[in-house]
């Protein structure tokens, strides 16, 4: 399975929280899948998804999923910190690890060699983390997102892009559109 093939199965299950999800073909992938008012599609900021979300978390209710890559968690391993000691209840972090810097043209990361992300977010502080191969990564969203418990999700799927073609919305139609899903 691959990050668009996982992304496909997660649309069902993320109805209801609001979706930040990383820059560049990730975001591409999960427009073209399903395109919702509650998906905010960074354009911008490589490494700063997990960032968003946990600064999104932590000014609603709502339930928050940051779908983040690996690569992208390897550029801003401080947030995992700052989720693993602020922890709120309402965030997932999701992490699709394919073991490559996806949007860049699938160069290797750390961690298809000794990096677990996984670990690093225990040793950063996060009390619920599990790391499962994309198959399994749906069931285990839909019951953390039921359990209402801050958690982070590393999900293992195969290298390897979708093409398509860049998100057609301006910056601010999003930013504008999402502001309205978190005010409902």
């Amino acid at each position: 399975m691959n990050r668009y093939e996982l992304l496909e199965t997660l649309v069902p299950v993320l109805e209801d929280a609001l979706v930040v999800c990383n820059i560049g073909i990730p975001s591409q992938e999960l427009h073209a899948i399903s395109d919702r008012d509650n998906h905010f599609y960074m354009l911008g900021s490589m490494g700063l998804c997990s960032s968003i979300g946990l600064g999104l978390a932590l000014t609603t209710q709502k339930r928050v999923v940051a779908l983040e890559g690996d690569g992208a968690v390897l550029m801003n391993l401080g947030t995992l910190a700052t989720i693993g000691n602020r922890a709120p209840d309402n965030l997932i972090l999701l992490i699709i690890d394919n073991g490559s810097y996806g949007s860049t043209g699938d160069q290797a990361t750390y961690t298809s060699g000794e990096t677990s992300l996984a670990a690093v977010a225990r040793g950063a502080g996060s009390q619920k983390v599990i790391e499962c191969p994309g198959e399994e990564t749906a069931g285990v969203l839909a019951d953390c997102l039921t359990a209402r418990r801050a958690a982070v999700i590393v999900s293992r799927v195969a290298a390897g892009n979708r093409p398509l073609p860049v998100v057609p919305l301006h910056p601010i139609v999003l930013r504008e559109r999402f502001r309205q899903s978190i005010r409902k």
